[in-house]
């Protein structure tokens, strides 16, 4: 025996078995983007929390009594809530898939989910999974939080559902075509500090766009991120600034559109195979 081992050392060895094409790949990555995060929960969920908190203190000892016109019976601080829970949100969904990926192709570990037998889309639903995760999180942290300033308004439980799951999908999306175009974490900066921040910050989180001059009233119903807001905004006061059926329209084909170029992008092993 010992001789024939010695002839044919290969077959002393165990045989290696193929990773199974389909099954739990895809879970576990997402349990590993999830975990990700996870880890560093004061960074990635508390910190947030505290910054929207701030802007809540901030503007709403400002404006404290102010009503909002057009939301009877609505104050300011109320109002704000709303817009700084789906902000929270959309921030942190993108942020997290286009960090994690950007992360990944910096310290080179990309090419070991790479070497999986996972397809696209899986990994599309575990990056933008991940990312609805943490979305979430953080928006329900916020509004916990917001509940010791400013009295609960709930009208419509089921659409503040869909606009916060719908709207953390989307920026998952998108930030994963951000991870995807972006080599450093400088170029990933520019597409949150000239796309995201901007499109935020002017979609209604602070005001009601029936307060803007004409030329920005007009200009912010071609915004996706104001019909997110605005319809998480119905969904509290049982009121907005447009249709909660046209927000729901335009940010689902909105979501749909950066899925199918993440995809197609993902597909094609866009700045993946180098």
């Amino acid at each position: 025996m010992q001789e024939v081992a010695a002839q044919n050392p290969s077959k002393m060895l165990p045989r290696l078995q193929p990773l199974p094409a389909t099954g739990g790949g895809w879970k576990m990555l997402l349990y590993k983007e999830v975990l990700r995060f996870w880890r560093v929960a004061f960074q990635t969920i508390a910190a947030p929390v505290l910054t929207a908190v701030l802007y809540l203190l901030i503007f709403g000892n400002v404006l404290t009594r102010q009503s909002m016109p057009g939301y009877e019976g609505v104050t300011y601080v109320a109002f704000l809530v709303p817009g700084l829970v789906m902000m929270s949100v959309l921030q942190n969904a993108f942020a997290n898939s286009a960090s994690s990926l950007v992360q990944s192709k910096i310290m080179g570990n990309l090419v070991f989910i790479q070497v999986t037998p996972l397809t696209y889309w899986h990994w599309y639903v575990a990056y933008v999974g991940a990312s609805i995760v943490r979305g979430l999180l953080v928006g329900l942290g916020v509004y916990a939080v917001t509940l010791f300033y400013a009295p609960a308004h709930v009208a419509a439980p089921l659409w503040i559902a869909v606009f916060a799951f719908l709207g953390a999908a989307l920026m998952g999306a998108l930030g994963l075509l951000a991870g995807l175009w972006a080599d450093t974490l400088d170029q990933m900066a520019v597409f949150q500090t000239f796309i995201v921040m901007p499109m935020t910050f002017l979609a209604g989180v602070f005001y009601s766009v029936h307060n803007l001059p004409g030329i920005w009233k007009s200009l912010s119903h071609f915004n996706p991120f104001f019909y997110m807001i605005d319809g998480l905004r119905y969904g509290f006061f049982g009121v907005s600034d447009s249709s909660p059926w046209l927000s729901l329209a335009v940010t689902t084909g909105s979501f749909l559109a950066v899925t199918l170029l993440v995809l197609y992008l993902l597909k094609t092993g866009y700045k993946l195979r180098q």
